[in-house]
């Protein structure tokens, strides 16, 4: 099998699921209309009901995008890895898996599509957000983007490998949701997107400083709202940690492939 016809049917395995996506228009537009309602009604109450003055941003409304903008990569990474239970549930995945590709390029190429439809949601919700926020684009508007985008790829590389590792080990659906919303929403808590960590008891702070999500979070407040880089923990930290950790679960998920069985995987 040439190289060439693996990269090919990588592609068209990652096209399919993207259409996929595109025409389950319920699952495409709630994994972004629910974090910007979050952003639109919490960040609203918090500014308007306390006055959060101490914080970075100076308004929680622009403090609260980056959570929205790493809930809404959260929520797109967990919706889309399902499509590996539906191929698999009706024979599809064994089909796949019955071709001369390496099961591997099939993986990928599932992967590939939830890393696409993750970092494009995740980028409309910014898009969408930003004409509405006080930025203060310490690296100009053109250069806070391309931070940000960065930030938002590299996040969904570590989600879709997550989840890609999940879906090769839990058998249902539902046993894989669980395990995600179990892991991923107490994350998104403590990762600074809804609100400070400066003042957390010290246990605390080893819970966000061993999270990755931290490290998506700070790297958009950077990107966007931030006027120095006093405080935070730094690019070169967080693309690091998000990096590195985006090939290790990689590597973990590649490590175990589907098999064929009676079930169709």
């Amino acid at each position: 099998m040439s190289e060439a016809s693996t990269v090919r049917a990588v592609a068209a395995i990652a096209a399919r699921d993207l259409r996929a996506v595109v025409r389950a228009r319920s699952q495409l537009y709630s994994s972004m209309l629910t974090p910007l309602l979050f952003l639109v009604f919490l960040g609203n109450g918090v500014s308007e009901g306390l006055e959060p003055s101490r914080l970075p941003a100076g308004n929680f409304t622009a403090y609260l995008v980056a959570g929205t903008v790493v809930m809404t990569s959260v929520f797109s990474s967990t919706f889309s890895s399902a499509s590996y239970y539906r191929d698999r549930d009706s024979g599809f995945l064994r089909l796949l898996l019955s071709s001369p590709h390496p099961a591997r390029a099939v993986m990928l190429g599932k992967s590939l599509a939830a890393l696409v439809i993750g970092a494009v949601q995740a980028a409309i919700v910014l898009g969408v957000a930003a004409p509405f926020v006080d930025f203060g684009w310490q690296h100009g508007v053109a250069g806070g983007l391309a931070l940000a985008l960065l930030t938002v790829v590299l996040l969904n590389s570590m989600l879709t490998g997550l989840a890609q590792a999940l879906a090769t080990r839990v058998q249902s659906m539902q046993g894989f949701h669980l395990i995600m919303n179990l892991a991923l929403f107490p994350l998104l808590f403590f990762s600074g997107a809804f609100f400070p960590t400066e003042g957390l008891p010290a246990w605390m702070k080893v819970l966000v400083y061993v999270n990755p999500l931290t490290y998506a979070v700070d790297a958009l407040q950077l990107a966007t709202y931030a006027t120095s880089s006093e405080g935070f923990l730094g690019y070169g930290v967080d693309f690091a940690v998000l990096g590195g950790l985006g090939v290790a679960v990689y590597a973990f998920g590649s490590s175990r492939v589907p098999k064929l069985t009676w079930s169709g995987a």
